[in-house]
């Protein structure tokens, strides 16, 4: 994993009953289910995968706690739809910035500390370039120029985190897109985070989705 900070914290989820029981409320069948249990598991499977009635599986939400991702990648998780993002304020995080000493000069110490702050890539040019853009927005926070004017300077690479809830209709677009190797990389480790996350018998779902093996 190239991204050492990501981490994916489920906190909340759907129990898998409720998805069954809205399929069998469908043909009212609810005497021949055993509501999260291996045959409605089946059910589940059959019909929200296999016949594609997958407007049932929005039944099924799902809450993550991410932390570490870049703003970057950030923006490409704001395009899916249905999903609802409650993101860390700029103006708190610009708080903890300001507090730090200078980034400069480029060194192990400095690069270790400016990784806490932006997410680097496989490309040490473009990293040294992020670090002397963290230590421009570091220098005019500490000019007393407002947060709300300073966030404009704030580079694509720093570190964001959010509450993400979606439903498992949604997950499985976001997982079937962003697993991919065409996929930008942070986002591709992001899907890969996420689908570990799930519960392990609610993974049935989202396997077929992943198109990649976990890096």
């Amino acid at each position: 994993m190239l991204n050492q900070y990501l981490k994916v914290t489920l906190m909340h989820f759907t129990p898998l009953s409720v998805c069954s029981h809205a399929i069998r409320t469908c043909w009212q069948s609810f005497d021949k289910g055993d509501f999260g249990g291996e045959k409605d598991c089946d059910l589940i499977d059959k019909v929200g995968n296999r016949y594609r009635h997958s407007s049932t599986l929005e039944h099924l939400f799902y809450s993550f706690y991410i932390q570490g991702i870049s703003r970057a990648c950030l923006q490409e998780l704001a395009r899916h739809r249905m999903a609802s993002l409650s993101v860390k304020s700029s103006r708190y995080t610009l708080k903890e910035l300001k507090k730090e000493e200078s980034f400069l000069p480029i060194n192990d110490e400095n690069y270790t500390r400016a990784e806490r702050f932006i997410v680097f890539t496989k490309n040490e040019k473009t990293n040294r370039m992020c670090i002397y853009a963290l230590e421009n927005l570091r220098e005019i926070l500490n000019d007393g120029i407002s947060n709300d004017i300073a966030k404009f300077a704030m580079p694509e690479s720093y570190r964001t985190e959010l509450t993400w809830s979606i439903n498992a209709r949604s997950l499985q677009n976001f997982l079937s897109l962003r697993s991919s190797k065409k996929a930008l990389w942070e986002i591709q480790e992001l899907a890969f985070s996420v689908y570990e996350a799930l519960p392990k018998e609610h993974q049935f779902l989202f396997k077929p989705f992943m198109q990649l093996e976990s890096q």
